[in-house]
């Protein structure tokens, strides 16, 4: 299963690939404002991004670099990462790299356009996702989007100096 082109009203997803390897891309992964939850972040180079870029390039899954209409900017990138065949469902993510792009809803209108693609599209049967506690305003989105508690799994890690807990969420298809 691999993402094909899709579109929204102000954004376009295109297949995250090679294409997108920048040093805009690698200064997102570094910017510590960006990547203060995130499990990988922060020590990017060109080269470690390229291989990282290879590699979900091999990779059977949903992952797309999110882009405005207006600019042509690259801005982020969503992925439904691993799916399970089985059970016809998949991992969300999401990163919102630029920074000044934030605040503008991008996050919510890219979530809904690829949300509704493995619902309505692929027939998803749910989306997971694990968000940390203190990502206050990610808790926020994806509560707005129609994601519920599954699970809380305390002192998972440090992210932004203090230990913290990640929420298991899931949005079942209505």
């Amino acid at each position: 299963m691999n993402a094909i082109p899709l579109e929204s009203e102000r954004l376009y997803y295109e297949v995250l690939s090679l294409k997108h390897l920048s040093m805009a891309y690698v200064n997102w992964l570094n910017d510590t404002k960006v990547n203060k939850y995130l499990e990988s972040g922060g020590d990017y180079t060109l080269h470690k991004l390229e291989s990282f870029l290879i590699e979900q390039e091999q990779k059977n899954i949903l992952f797309w670099a999110i882009n405005v209409k207006d600019t042509q900017k690259h801005i982020g990138n969503i992925k439904i990462d691993p799916i399970n065949v089985e059970n016809n469902s998949g991992e969300y993510g999401i990163l919102m790299g630029d920074s000044n792009e934030w605040g503008k809803g991008y996050a919510k209108e890219a979530s809904k356009a690829i949300m509704d693609y493995c619902f309505n599209e692929l027939k998803f049967s749910k989306i997971t996702l694990g968000v940390i506690d203190e990502n206050k305003s990610a808790v926020k989105l994806y509560e707005t989007l129609g994601f519920e508690t599954e699970s809380i799994i305390e002192n998972v890690g440090i992210y932004d100096k203090k230990m913290c807990n990640s929420i298991r969420m899931v949005k079942e298809n209505d």
